[in-house]
């Protein structure tokens, strides 16, 4: 067995209700690329974005005539650790370009060593300077 055959991938799901709002976040700022997307699937619409051969993806979906909301709480987090500071610079850099603004992070840890940034259904991400 590999390594690989060890590393489940990872997918995280859940509902907006506006995509389109969403692709400039994950895709220009986060630098996610759209690896499929879908229409009217009994009642679904979605799209996925992720990096090729990476362990992990997001799928946002919308349920047509149901609303999802904002986020619940400011602490709804994705961490991306990223510990050698040019990159993790770049990252920070790429979600400015995009038109994102950081937040102040809800739990001023994340404030310490990372910049957090907020999507339009109001879920955040962390850019934490450092190694997990």
């Amino acid at each position: 067995m590999t390594l690989e055959d060890h590393i489940p991938t990872l997918r995280v799901a859940r509902p907006s209700d506006d995509l389109d709002r969403l692709l400039p976040f994950y895709r220009d700022g986060l630098g996610l690329s759209v690896l499929y997307r879908f229409e009217d699937h009994q009642g679904f619409d979605g799209v996925m974005l992720g990096r090729e051969g990476a362990p992990y993806h997001f799928e946002f979906t919308r349920a047509r005539g149901h609303a999802a909301g904002r986020a619940p709480t400011q602490d709804n987090l994705l961490v991306f650790y990223l510990p050698r500071r040019p990159v993790w610079q770049a990252a920070a850099d790429r979600m400015r370009a995009a038109g994102f603004a950081p937040v102040a992070a809800f739990n001023p840890y994340w404030d310490r060593d990372g910049v957090t940034f907020e999507d339009p259904d109001g879920y955040r991400i962390v850019f934490q300077h450092g190694a997990w």
